[in-house]
This record gives C-alpha cells, structure tokens and sequence, in this order.
C-alpha cells in the first residue's frame, strides 16, 4: 500500500540554506501530439515550468498544483510522485540562495481563459523539444525532455 503524502511543516531557513520549491510539469495532448505548459517569471521573463515555495500544511504535489493554477490557469489530475528534481540559484538581497525545485506531473483536463497571474505572465503550450530549447536550467531541460507520461506508474488525483 503506497504511502499517504504528508504535510509540510515549516521552518525558517538561513539566508544561504537550501531552499526547496515545487514545480508543475503540466502536459496534455492535441490530437496525438504532447504538449507541455511553460510560462514566463514575473521580472525576467524568462521561460520556466509554473513553481513556488512551499504551503504550510500542504502536500508537495498540492503545492505544484496550486502554482500551475496561480501562474498559468490550469487544473488537472496531479500525480503525487515527482518527475525530477533540479537546482538553480535565486540573487537574494546580499547574494544566491541554491533552490532545489520537485517536479510535479498535471494532466491538464482545464485550461481557464483567466487566472490569478494572467496580466503578469505568458503562457505557452509547445513540444517537449521546444519547451527544452526555450528552458535555461540544464536539469530542468532534462526532465522535460525525457518526459513521458506512460511513465507515471501512479494513479492521478483530480484537483
């Protein structure tokens, strides 16, 4: 019998502690193409998969599933097992802080027209490939590149 996903108990970190943050790799299928969501960060815009810090008192993949909602308008079936993991650094006030960020898989069954972060992101849905080329974390082009959902060997949880 798999284990129930637990809740996040907070703590507060140090300035140069590792930090985690939960991303969502939303996928779903035009005709018998796969396509995959990204969006881009608020103050860059650069290309990225929908992420965020953790939610005291929520599951990991329901975080992710909160953050594909808030950055990019959609909802689906969550698979609670992550896809991958990667690092990247964040410029924080006085200098990086390492983010190690768990990938979340989200059959998108909705796609709203409107969202909480409509106005200050794009959304786009491409290509495994295209979605790589636009990403800058090599690990993150990783998983999305090697990402194939008749992989996911545990049932989704409707959102």
């Amino acid at each position: 019998m798999p284990k129930k996903p637990v809740p996040l108990k907070l703590r507060s970190a140090g300035k140069t502690d590792v930090r985690a943050q939960f991303a969502a790799l939303c996928y779903r299928f035009k005709g018998d193409r796969l396509q995959v969501c990204i969006v881009t960060t608020r103050n860059t815009g650069r290309w990225i998969l929908p992420r965020g810090w953790p939610t005291h008192k929520q599951t990991a993949h329901d975080g992710a599933a909160i953050e594909a909602f808030e950055e990019a308008g959609i909802t689906g079936q969550v698979f609670p097992d992550a896809v991958g993991t990667y690092v990247y650094d964040k410029p924080i006030d006085d200098g990086i802080a390492p983010v190690l960020v768990v990938v979340y898989a989200i059959h998108a069954t909705d796609v709203a027209k409107k969202w909480p972060e409509k106005k200050q992101r794009k959304r786009r849905w491409v290509s495994l490939k295209k979605a790589a080329a636009k990403l800058q974390e090599p690990g993150l082009k990783h998983i999305v590149a090697s990402f194939d959902p008749a992989r996911l060997d545990v049932a989704p949880r409707a959102q």
